[in-house]
């Protein structure tokens, strides 16, 4: 079968790795169908570093110029990532550029795959900064959502609008809920969480780094190969398996900054040195209101599966340098 497969944000690491996997893979939909070699269309903005993928199409786009969107989305689109976000900390920092794009880029999305092809699989990230207000934990789909900062507030909105494009019939919507990724790739972005990649990413170059929380904070957490294989998953699941709401929590591991920073120590005790530790009081307003124990059965009952342990997180990093 033929199709096109969108990937908005698809120059990110997150939407470049998809991208690969599915060249390489293929990708299942919903209905058990495969497609072995479909056409892939990244979405990003303008200057974007483009991989290079065989059967692939760059678009320079405005996420939340609807009216782009529309016009950009391929007749024969049989699936949608929609990764595209403006992170934590970036939109704590600017309101109006965090509810531009994440939650109207989202409803831009929504609105020209129902308009294109009703009935689409649309597969989003969120993150776990829709929580807050300490519930207990660990938490799960049915826990309330209580973001405390605008990020979280974002990504609840559209979370909202993806559900009810769901109710509606409107677009397969699903939501994946994705832990903390680390250790990323690249250099550090605007997200308050850039920090948990940078203490290991930096110092195993030979680079000074600097930890802005309490080393005793634990995280929930995922590796980048984890979150890959979530999204690439995510559409192969049957429609009537997906819960109504349409969002799940993806597996993560919880683990303290200072034990992520001993297994750096153990690989190499020099590493570790080059970790400084600078309190920030920004970034811990914004992260020390995410939960750190999730329980993901249902998402483990409809297939995903995260990483074995932290070690498992640093060596898959290892084998990035």
């Amino acid at each position: 079968m033929a199709g096109s497969v969108v990937i908005t944000g698809g120059c990110g690491f997150l939407g470049a790795a998809l991208a690969k996997k599915i060249r390489e893979n293929g990708v299942t939909l919903p209905s058990g169908q495969r497609l072995s070699n479909p056409k892939l269309h990244l979405w990003d903005r303008a200057g974007s570093f483009v991989p290079v993928i065989e059967n692939t199409r760059f678009t320079a786009i405005d996420i939340a110029d609807a009216s782009a969107v529309r016009a950009q989305m391929p007749d024969d689109v049989v699936l949608v990532y929609h990764l595209a976000a403006v992170v934590s900390g970036q939109a704590e920092a600017d309101y109006e550029l965090g509810m531009r794009v994440n939650l109207g880029g989202t409803t831009a999305v929504l609105e020209a795959a129902k308009d294109t092809a009703p009935g689409v699989s649309v597969i989003g990230t969120s993150s776990l900064a829709v929580y807050g207000g300490n519930p207990t934990e660990p938490l799960t789909e049915a826990t309330q959502i209580q973001p405390q900062n605008t990020y979280g507030v974002t990504k609840a909105m559209a979370e909202l609008v993806m559900a009810d494009y769901r109710r509606r019939g409107w677009a397969d919507a699903r939501t994946l809920r994705l832990p903390t990724v680390t250790v990323r790739p690249g250099k550090p972005n605007a997200a308050a969480s850039s920090f948990a990649s940078s203490i290991m990413r930096e110092p195993l170059a030979g680079l000074p780094a600097i930890c802005p929380v309490d080393p005793e904070m634990a995280m929930w957490v995922t590796s980048p190969e984890a979150a890959v294989n979530a999204l690439w998953h995510a559409p192969s699941v049957p429609i009537t398996n997906w819960p109504s709401y349409g969002a799940v929590n993806v597996p993560g591991l919880q683990v303290r900054i200072a034990d992520m920073i001993e297994a750096l120590r153990a690989y190499s005790s020099d590493a570790a040195d080059l970790i400084e530790m600078t309190p920030d009081a920004k970034i811990k307003a914004i992260v020390g209101t995410w939960p750190t124990l999730f329980d993901t059965t249902l998402a483990e009952k409809l297939g995903f599966t995260g990483d074995a342990s932290f070690d498992a997180i640093l060596d898959q990093a290892l084998r990035m340098k």
